[in-house]
């Protein structure tokens, strides 16, 4: 297994997809909330626009989510509710990701018996809801849709 190298800044960085401001984002799959800082694929029956977006931020993800597969197999600390400000996530997870490296180095590797517990524990544990995951959604919702649009006018040039 190849190590994982968290890509964790301290430096606070947007960018503008049309008139609309775009943080750095981390990929997610449909477990995860929508937030500002986490994206994730379209719901439901999409049009082809959507579509097209959720696929390639499927193909984006793959190799994402087989090292959170490692970590979450690794860490099952990493599943619910953390517990954490959002400004604590990027250093749990680079610590998640430089102790995973440790351990791979060690020779203590990566079971595959660790993702049938993953999966149970994914079918388990739904992620909360709230009033606060339910208001960041909506800005969230504008910033999918925003880097979609980004994606189509790259795609037409």
């Amino acid at each position: 297994m190849l190590p994982l190298r968290p890509a964790v800044s301290t430096m606070s960085w947007t960018q503008y997809c049309g008139e609309v401001e775009t943080p750095i984002v981390i990929l997610g799959d449909s477990a995860y909330p929508l937030m500002p800082w986490l994206m994730k694929p379209y719901p439901g029956s999409l049009e082809s626009r959507k579509e097209q977006f959720t696929n390639r931020l499927s193909w984006c993800r793959m190799t994402l989510e087989c090292a959170f597969g490692s970590l979450k197999g690794r860490w099952c600390c990493l599943y619910g509710n953390l517990d954490l400000v959002n400004d604590s996530v990027p250093a749990v997870m680079s610590a998640c990701c430089n102790l995973h490296n440790i351990c791979e180095g060690k020779g203590e590797r990566f079971t595959q018996a660790w993702n049938s517990e993953v999966q149970h524990l994914e079918a388990e544990f739904e992620q909360p809801e709230s009033r606060a995951i339910r208001g960041a959604h909506r800005g969230a919702a504008r910033i999918r849709d925003a880097l979609r649009k980004q994606f189509e006018a790259e795609s037409h040039q």
